[in-house]
């Protein structure tokens, strides 16, 4: 997996390489067709007025052609906390690429639980004040419970679909779902981690989307898709299901209720 787009728990976005710059330069201009400098130009100059970066190498779909995920797509889990979905690429087309940012939280369902938060998350996005108490949010399927094996002993946590760290949403219930301390930790945090970590150092823009996965009618949600693509540069792409589970736990996913295993 490229390091593009692999993310785990503590991963670095490599640097960008420094060295000498100018070495070598005289001799591409020399052997070097005119042609193939003026089209060396115009990416570069592409990238500079805000083409997302890569773009001869481009994987998203042109507008239209995006995928839809289905649920059938995601493996049977079988002991890590995450896997790729649709070769890692995530389901926005080109035509969504944009570094104004924005955020959306979808509306809550008829049965009270969370749809799609979908944001273009950038340095403008990310908080500089403290987190807030969420407690006063009941999301659907909150039936906890105390394990002395798991972190912190609590099967749920009020799970943020767009982590705080990058837009600093607090109590906002379209932005939080019942989650096991395994999903949010193990799962979403690794991955939200390296996004704010590639801001931070770069000042660039992410387009960001996590949708839950509810099956029928439960209350809980089995997983959530994340998908991301770095806007002004290819740097961050992934498009992962974290399962909504806790080794040693079972859970009833209608209701929320569990008891060990």
């Amino acid at each position: 997996m490229s390091k593009k787009t692999k993310i785990h728990s503590g991963y670095r976005y490599p640097g960008r390489r420094r060295g000498r710059r100018n070495a070598g330069r005289g001799r591409l201009r020399r052997a070097v067709p005119p042609v193939v400098l003026l089209v060396l130009f115009l990416a570069g100059a592409g990238y500079l007025i805000g083409f997302p970066g890569n773009f001869l190498s481009w994987k998203l779909p042109p507008p239209g052609e995006e995928g839809v995920f289905a649920a059938s797509e995601v493996p049977a889990y079988s002991g890590r906390p995450d896997a790729e979905i649709n070769g890692d690429v995530p389901f926005f087309s080109r035509g969504d690429l944009t570094a104004e940012t924005f955020e959306t939280y979808g509306e809550l369902d008829g049965l009270g639980r969370c749809t799609a938060a979908y944001a273009c998350v950038g340095p403008e996005t990310m908080p500089e004040e403290e987190r807030e108490d969420v407690r006063s949010v009941y999301p659907s399927g909150w039936k906890n419970a105390r394990y002395e094996w798991i972190d912190r002993e609590y099967l749920y946590n009020r799970c943020h679909l767009i982590g705080y760290q990058l837009t600093g949403e607090n109590a906002n219930e379209r932005n939080l779902i019942t989650g096991t301390r395994y999903m949010n930790v193990e799962g979403m945090l690794p991955y939200e981690n390296a996004v704010a970590q590639y801001i931070r150092e770069t000042g660039h823009h992410v387009l960001y989307r996590v949708t839950p996965d509810f099956r029928g009618s439960n209350l809980l949600a089995s997983g959530v898709l994340m998908e991301a693509r770095s806007v002004e540069d290819p740097e961050v792409q992934f498009c992962v299901y974290c399962y909504n589970v806790q080794p040693g736990v079972l859970i009833d996913y209608a209701t929320g209720e569990n008891r060990a295993a």
